[in-house]
């Protein structure tokens, strides 16, 4: 080989060493670019995903439920502990109000505490409530509301009671009966975080005709529910 021959030669060698140096770089460079790409990607879904979980919660405010602050006026003359009107079994939750009324035509409320506090030397029956509310409108409780009273048979363990005087057989109530009614059950709906649902009839819960003028008249019962919660919305606060 000449020495033209041996530079063409060399010449070729070092196009091709060029060459094959080029495309290094560049299967370098798009290699990186695929990596690069793939991280891009892979931080994009990761925002987007976070963007998605990060989504604000729509708060739904709702306007607390109104209740109905002070009792009305009421005696307490709590019956003695026994086996036939004040067990003193613990009443551990409320989770309604009984609605009764007395049977009894034209006595007041103090008559039916003492016959409750009678029955403790009877022993004729076991019965009891823990309000008693009079023809003129006043109140009398008879047993604590931490305590259970003897009146609503399978719900005596997670209510509380209320017996009604009524001045005629006919069993409905006197408006001042009625509107004291309206206010206790009122109060003690929002003491015990109740609903109007979970005010109920001894019917509702045995089937007895009792308070009677409100099991004859379903409508007049509908109204009663009505006017007490159209008293805790007057009323509550």
């Amino acid at each position: 080989m000449n020495n033209t021959d041996k530079r063409r030669a060399g010449a070729r060698a070092l196009k091709r060493k060029r060459y094959k140096q080029r495309m290094y770089i560049r299967m370098a460079l798009v290699v990186v670019l695929v990596l690069i790409a793939g991280i891009t990607v892979e931080r994009i879904v990761k925002t987007v995903r976070a963007g998605q979980a990060a989504e604000p919660v729509v708060q739904e405010y709702v306007e607390d439920e109104k209740k109905v602050a002070d009792p009305p006026e009421y005696t307490v003359d709590l019956l003695t502990v026994n086996p036939y009107s004040r067990p003193g079994i613990a009443l551990e939750q409320v989770n309604g109000i009984v609605i009764h009324y007395t049977a009894n035509p034209g006595t007041t409320a103090k008559q039916n505490r003492d016959y409750f506090e009678g029955l403790s030397l009877s022993g004729e029956t076991s019965a009891s409530s823990h309000f008693v509310i009079g023809i003129d409108g006043e109140i009398v409780q008879c047993i604590p509301c931490n305590e259970i009273a003897y009146a609503s048979n399978d719900r005596n363990a997670d209510t509380i009671a209320i017996e009604c005087c009524i001045p005629d057989e006919t069993g409905r109530f006197t408006d001042a009966t009625y509107d004291t009614l309206l206010h206790l059950t009122a109060w003690l709906i929002g003491r015990y975080d109740l609903t109007i649902d979970d005010v109920i009839r001894h019917y509702d819960v045995t089937g007895k005709d009792c308070p009677k003028y409100y099991v004859e008249n379903p409508s007049a019962w509908e109204q009663m529910k009505a006017d007490i919660s159209a008293y805790i919305e007057k009323n509550g606060t």
